[in-house]
């Protein structure tokens, strides 16, 4: 007989390292290709030591003169947060009674909600790698003839999301549920009556504004990143380019070798927007060669550029690409996904006043780039 305790076995010892291994592997192909580990994890911080440049101690010499001086490696020291990831699933107490007596129908339960929750995961997770750390989604603003308010772009959002609305100064207006994204015309469909979208409010993932992993977007923007003012480190900035055209094959390896000369780092994957992805095919056919295709860890397809995986991501700006050596990122975490627990061991909780009962996964991490000059971002590519 299926009971509440062989609910929460079963999500401890058979669910969650299934969950955990999708999480981790199967979400997003640029999150599969960077190492997770718990090392410089101090407390509630990440501390690491980013190297930089070369070792000074070398040099030529007479055959009984000095030695070159010994100098060590240079080294920066980056400071980062851990940041709170959370994700829930919900199971009435109807449908635990409903399946009580057939484990068949409860398996079927519980494997539709963890499919909710991965597919919700697939979305924010891969949304954060890419984002600033803001977690802003969309900024708005009147549309040319002023009979709607539109968005900057709808790559973030997605039906069902739940959002918090801010105000051009800055005021939370509240908080609503995405019903319909209307990606055409750029307009969203909220489910609350009391929120009306206007011109300069932004909309961010409920209560993740300014919370979210240090991804992309913080990268190659902002004028300092893990503690440290870009101006004063040059090694902080990537290479960026616009490019102001179609994109070709010298564009792109003009990049990989100046990633590769002045910073020694080697380019293993690469990822783009979706025009960019169909003016890199237009290139290529229009000298009538072949696509090459190739398959990643995690089971992800894609289209390569000699040898190096071309991955298709939403969450790319348009007109992007980004040219990554994903070996210098780490995922740095304070332990793996694991389910909250209360003082006696319960990850099965009701809530309050509801015949409902939720379980929390959580992960404490975030995302550091030992190297910022050794990755590359190329922008303004159009289609020919």
């Amino acid at each position: 007989m299926v009971t509440l305790q062989n609910a929460e076995n079963a999500l401890k010892s058979v669910y969650l390292g299934t969950v955990t291994d999708l999480l981790n592997t199967r979400v997003n192909p640029l999150l599969s290709k960077i190492e997770q580990t718990s090392a410089d994890v101090w407390g509630k911080e990440i501390r690491t030591a980013a190297r930089f440049g070369i070792n000074g101690g070398v040099g030529a010499g007479d055959e009984d003169g000095d030695l070159p001086d010994a100098y060590g490696n240079n080294y920066l020291q980056f400071v980062t947060t851990l940041k709170n990831l959370y994700g829930q699933i919900e199971i009435s107490d109807k449908a635990i009674r409903a399946s009580a007596d057939g484990r068949g129908a409860f398996t079927d339960l519980l494997n539709a909600e963890l499919e909710g929750l991965l597919n919700a995961s697939k979305f924010n997770l891969g949304r954060m790698l890419y984002g600033d750390g803001s977690g802003l989604l969309a900024t708005f603003d009147d549309n040319a003839d002023k009979t709607s308010v539109v968005c900057d772009n709808t790559r973030n959002l997605i039906e069902g999301l739940v959002v918090d609305v801010y105000g051009s100064t800055g005021t939370k207006k509240g908080t609503a549920r995405i019903m319909y994204v209307d990606r055409a015309a750029k307009t969203v469909t909220l489910d609350s009556a009391t929120i009306t979208l206007a011109k300069g409010d932004k909309m961010y993932v409920q209560g993740s504004k300014d919370k979210e992993i240090t991804g992309l977007g913080a990268l190659f923007g902002g004028t300092s990143i893990y503690g440290v003012q870009k101006s004063a480190h040059p090694f902080l900035n990537p290479y960026t380019k616009n490019v102001g055209g179609a994109i070709d094959e010298i564009v792109i390896q003009e990049a990989i070798d100046a990633l590769e000369n002045d910073a020694g780092s080697t380019v293993d994957f690469i990822s783009c927007a979706q025009d960019v992805k169909y003016s890199f095919i237009d290139y290529m056919s229009s000298f009538k060669r072949n696509i090459d295709f190739m398959e990643l860890e995690g089971g992800f397809k894609t289209i390569s550029y000699n040898g190096l995986p071309l991955v298709y991501d939403r969450f790319v700006p348009d007109g992007c690409m980004y040219l990554l050596n994903t070996k210098s990122f780490k995922l740095h975490q304070l332990c793996d996904w694991r389910f909250l627990e209360t003082e006696n061991g319960k990850i099965l909780r009701q809530n309050q006043g509801k015949p409902t009962y939720t379980a929390t996964l959580v992960k404490y991490c975030d995302l550091i780039c030992q190297k910022p000059n050794g990755q590359a971002k190329l922008t303004g590519i159009t289609r020919a």
